[in-house]
């Protein structure tokens, strides 16, 4: 039991035998006390005020007085200050814990919930390499499922491969446009990078291809478009010139015209017109198609693979929609059957969510074939079947708030089992200092340029500041990878999920902020005091009185698992990375006032090595949910 649940139990029971009110533990507000006044703990008496009819200061005094009177060991003392009850702490409470847990490495063990929790992240496009977007992705959805599995819930990681669809086919028919035979093999270039390179050219064709139509259609020339295309384009032009423009309700409808437009124009470009017929003949089974999508989508799984693996990311099971993308459809049958959804008189079957505050919503489309949201019914279903969880985690950008929450309510309407355990873990996307990446335009950062420029200044930073010279190359090499990741994951992580946020490289990298090199540095150098000195696993602590600092820091590590479990709770990884910050915060600061090898007597020496192993162990355990090594020496 943590110390914040044994202090809400004692005030619980302090107030049972004083006011005879049963009070729950969770009914107990509390806090750690501010650095301003004496204490370790705060109770919030505002809070019982109504119920136990007794001012904040009776209700302070009486409480506190009860809680040292019952429990003298665990409290010494208590003040009360304007509604609030300030308690300290026992010391030997701390060289307890301390001693019991430094010896058999406690921290983060929990009891099973029972609890399946399926944790889906990813979700990467063969037609282009993972990219900074993913990085988020993956790094929060792998860390999120490892907090799960640490507060002790079974877990299942999963993944969504999207590949297939008009995307995938734009990089294949670039392919066969440009590459003359060119492989990944013959050009030495990574095999999602390689097919990545010819979206990016077959959109660069496709822009090229429009603005020679879009002049056209400023000149009035239409061949290239069916009777009702050029019917839109010519209501779309008419619709332009009747607008002032003057203000943002004109600016606005005349952007929508302009988009309308482009989209239109897009759509007639020979390059685009080739691409969707041969997703129709990748859909019709056609033999050659079908095998250059094999070949093409099996040089990205290689590329994946190698990414995946550098950046520590794995899956218990993928899967593919090319596989899923039929799914559905015979839920949509148990819909219309049970009037959750209905059908047109086009043949396309819809689901009425006005009530809900949204709109009519399209499940399947006239001619039959699957849209999105159809696609996702089924794979909810197979799922389920796969790993019947209690929870399921969607690892997916706010972009697509709109679409998790219609299926949610989908499965809800239809009465599904696992229906309310649809969970939508939405995170913000992530910017450069230079604005936000696009594929179509090739502006994206790949993953693998990245993590290989932050390696670049992780030596830069590392050689400024440690001495290398002590390392092989091989050790340099595996130091420079683990603190390029180390910084990029939690510059990526030590933002709540829902918030955008920029990324910045050079800040990431800093061996003093609020960065992962930091908390980094800060390991090696406990590892280095404990190589200097040993720790005496048998040596009673005793009741040896703590320093500020050294009390200060034990406080923060009884937390650990406090707020694993908050962490767990809020499926947020920010939770970890802020309080593993603090915890090599406040030891530095204890770092720099006291000398640990250097102790005023072996009494102290023993127990600030053991709260430099407790303490080592705890950053390492943190760090690990996050997915950052810590090295020994830097």
């Amino acid at each position: 039991m943590s110390l914040a649940v044994t202090i809400k139990e004692a005030a619980s029971s302090a107030i049972k035998e004083l006011y005879a009110i049963e009070l729950g533990a969770d009914d107990i507000t509390l806090n750690e006390t501010k650095p301003e006044f004496e204490g370790d703990y705060t109770i919030v008496l505002f809070t019982l005020v109504k119920q136990l009819r007794k001012s904040p200061d009776a209700l302070g005094k009486e409480i506190g007085d009860k809680m040292v009177l019952s429990e003298p060991s665990l409290f010494t003392a208590y003040n009360v200050i304007k509604g609030f009850l300030n308690l300290s702490i026992a010391d030997t409470y701390f060289t307890i814990y301390l001693q019991k847990n430094s010896a058999k490495g406690l921290t983060g063990k929990v009891t099973p919930t029972g609890k399946k929790v399926m944790v889906e992240y990813s979700s990467p496009n063969t037609n282009k390499p993972i990219h900074l977007g993913h990085l988020r992705n993956n790094f929060l959805g792998w860390s999120v499922a490892q907090i799960l599995k640490a507060a002790g819930n079974e877990v299942m990681k999963t993944c969504i491969v999207n590949d297939r669809g008009i995307h995938i086919c734009k990089s294949m028919i670039a392919w066969e446009l440009f590459a003359n035979g060119a492989t990944p093999e013959s050009t030495g270039i990574k095999g999602d990078h390689f097919v990545g390179d010819y979206y990016v050219k077959c959109e660069w064709q496709i822009r090229q291809e429009a603005a020679e139509l879009s002049a056209k259609v400023d000149a009035d020339d239409y061949a290239a478009f069916s009777d009702a295309n050029k019917q839109k384009l010519i209501e779309l032009k008419e619709l332009s010139s009747a607008i002032a423009g003057d203000t943002d309700k004109d600016k606005e409808r005349l952007k929508k015209i302009e988009d309308d437009k482009k989209e239109i124009i897009r759509a007639a470009t020979p390059l685009m017109k080739r691409a969707q017929q041969m997703l129709v003949d990748w859909e019709a089974g056609k033999p050659e198609v079908i095998e250059l999508w094999k070949k093409m989508n099996g040089w990205v799984y290689k590329g994946f693979d190698v990414t995946y693996k550098r950046i520590g990311s794995d899956f218990d099971k993928t899967y593919y929609e090319s596989e899923t993308y039929l799914l559905g459809k015979q839920t949509v049958e148990e819909g219309l059957a049970k009037g959750v959804l209905f059908r047109k008189e086009d043949g396309s079957v819809w689901i009425d969510l006005t009530a809900e505050g949204l709109d009519e919503k399209l499940v399947l489309r006239r001619d039959g074939t699957s849209v999105y949201i159809t696609q996702d019914l089924g794979l909810a279903e197979e799922k389920y079947k796969a790993f019947p969880y209690d929870k399921s985690l969607y690892v997916i950008a706010d972009e697509q708030n709109y679409h998790m929450k219609v299926l949610r309510l989908i499965l809800q309407k239809l009465g599904m089992p696992y229906a309310d355990g649809i969970f939508h873990l939405s995170y913000g996307m992530v910017e450069l200092p230079s604005g936000r990446m696009k594929s179509r335009e090739g502006t994206v950062v790949d993953a693998d340029d990245l993590v290989d420029e932050m390696v670049k200044e992780a030596a830069k930073k590392t050689s400024e500041k440690s001495k290398v010279d002590e390392f092989s190359e091989a050790e340099l090499n595996e130091l420079y990878e683990t603190i390029a990741l180390g910084a990029l994951k939690f510059f990526l992580l030590k933002v709540d999920p829902k918030k955008r946020m920029v990324f910045n490289p050079e800040e990431s990298i800093d061996f003093h902020g609020f960065t992962g090199p930091f908390i980094q540095y800060t390991h090696a150098r406990l590892k280095s005091i404990l190589r200097k000195a040993e720790v005496s696993e048998q040596f009673a602590i005793g009741n040896m009185q703590l320093e500020t600092l050294e009390k200060e820091l034990l406080l923060l590590l009884e937390q650990y698992n406090d707020v694993l479990q908050q962490a767990a709770m809020e499926y947020n990884p920010a939770a970890i990375a802020n309080y593993i910050y603090s915890v090599a915060k406040v030891y530095n600061s204890f770092y720099t006032v006291h000398s640990v090898l250097k102790a005023e007597n072996e009494e102290k020496k023993q127990l600030r090595l053991q709260l430099c192993k407790l303490t080592a162990n705890v950053i390492k355990e943190g760090m690990g949910l996050l997915g950052i090594k810590v090295p020994e020496r830097m």
